[in-house]
């Protein structure tokens, strides 16, 4: 069945089917439609779970780490500031080996104070041990839910996920909806019973004090689950598309790729205008195509080696910077690229940051520019007015 509604409705009807046993979350702008909606689902008597708003972020995220110990399936969603906020307990979650899911609502982080989107919430905490995963659209990003669940808590996974959705540009659009049957989702993402979890009758610890001599290898461990679930993302997506007809995951996504000369890599929202771009450069006998990175983390650095290979100019566009440094997805293509036998041009563009439209003018502009020659961290449509000329 397919409606028209808003992307902050769809991911909370993914949500509710999935069948959470705990939910707990902080209202924060974007994300509020989300719990809004599956609050109302669980005062209704839609959902069978517990809801707990909390005092903060930091709470939320204390609240499914708990639950998520004790053998509940966990869920939590946030953005920016919030995200920020919940930092030190998403380690500790990576860390425990909870499989928590928490859809993070894409926004800038202050200062200055700024509610509209760009994607430095997530990509500050890349390095927390989560999987990480961008959606392009509304109903990418809700049945990333389902895929989410299923892909960390498989025994030989057992990690948390976070599903990143542009805020306000996803969040609040209306998109027709395909709705997931509860019976084919039941049969999809079977429940939750991990081997180990906390309970009187079986006492366990963890997160006990590791040290030196034991502290490397649980990040050794948790380095080699996280590669791991690389191809359980694969194997995942195409269980989804099997039961739902419609692949919906994986690591990254070629579009118009074959005999492309210059390929445009980003993720996010922006992806569906930057097709639009080279639909109409095709159209016109231009060599260019897409790569959509789903998958942030674990990096899938040989798909995007088989996918940029054969190409002489790449493009990163990305809504996030490591200040000080340069583009974070430009860094890690670099990286991926780096002593391989092909080597392509690669510039990186920083674009959209605290929501400024990306229009097609720009993304036309870019495209010149990083086929002239090599571009490093190029901000677009920068006003000049604004900063003195520099």
């Amino acid at each position: 069945m397919k409606k028209v509604i808003e992307g902050s409705m769809a991911v909370a009807e993914a949500v509710k089917v999935c069948r959470p046993h705990v939910i707990s979350a902080y209202p924060i702008t974007p994300q509020t439609h989300i719990v809004e909606n599956l609050s109302q689902f669980v005062a209704d008597g839609e959902l069978k779970a517990e809801f707990l708003n909390v005092e903060s972020e930091f709470g939320a995220a204390s609240v499914v780490l708990g639950a998520s110990a004790t053998g509940a399936r966990a869920y939590s969603a946030t953005t920016a500031q919030g995200l920020l906020l919940m930092v030190e307990v998403l380690f500790n979650i990576a860390g425990l080996r909870l499989p928590v899911v928490i859809t993070c609502t894409n926004r800038a982080v202050s200062a200055p104070i700024n509610i509209w989107n760009d994607q430095q919430d997530a990509m500050t905490i890349r390095d927390s041990g989560w999987i990480m995963l961008f959606a392009e659209d509304n109903q990418e990003a809700a049945d990333m839910h389902l895929q989410a669940f299923k892909i960390g808590e498989h025994p030989e996974i057992m990690l948390p996920v976070m599903v990143n959705m542009d805020g306000f540009i996803l969040t609040h659009a209306f998109e027709p909806i395909e709705f997931i049957d509860q019976k084919m989702a039941d049969e999809f993402l079977p429940p939750f019973k991990p081997e180990l979890y906390l309970t009187p009758k079986n006492p366990l610890t963890f997160g006990v004090l590791a040290e030196p001599d034991w502290y490397m290898e649980t990040r050794y461990r948790l380095q080699k689950a996280i590669e791991a679930s690389t191809d359980m993302i694969e194997e995942v997506a195409d269980q989804f598309k099997k039961t739902f007809g419609r692949y919906q995951g994986g690591l990254v996504e070629k579009y118009r790729l074959d005999g492309a000369e210059t390929v445009i890599v980003s993720m996010g929202s922006v992806v569906g205008t930057i097709k639009e771009v080279v639909d109409a450069l095709r159209d016109k006998g231009k060599k260019i195509g897409v790569l959509k990175i789903r998958t942030f983390r674990p990096f899938p650095k040989e798909a995007i080696y088989d996918a940029l290979k054969n190409v002489k100019n790449v493009i990163v566009m990305e809504k996030a910077i490591s200040l000080g440094a340069t583009g974070i997805l430009y860094d890690e293509i670099k990286a991926a690229l780096y002593g391989k036998p092909s080597q392509p041009k690669v510039s990186g563009f920083i674009a959209g940051l605290g929501g400024r439209d990306i229009p097609k003018e720009s993304i036309m502009k870019v495209i010149e520019k990083g086929e002239a020659g090599i571009s490093d961290n190029v901000f677009v449509d920068l006003k000049e007015n604004l900063i003195g000329g520099k």
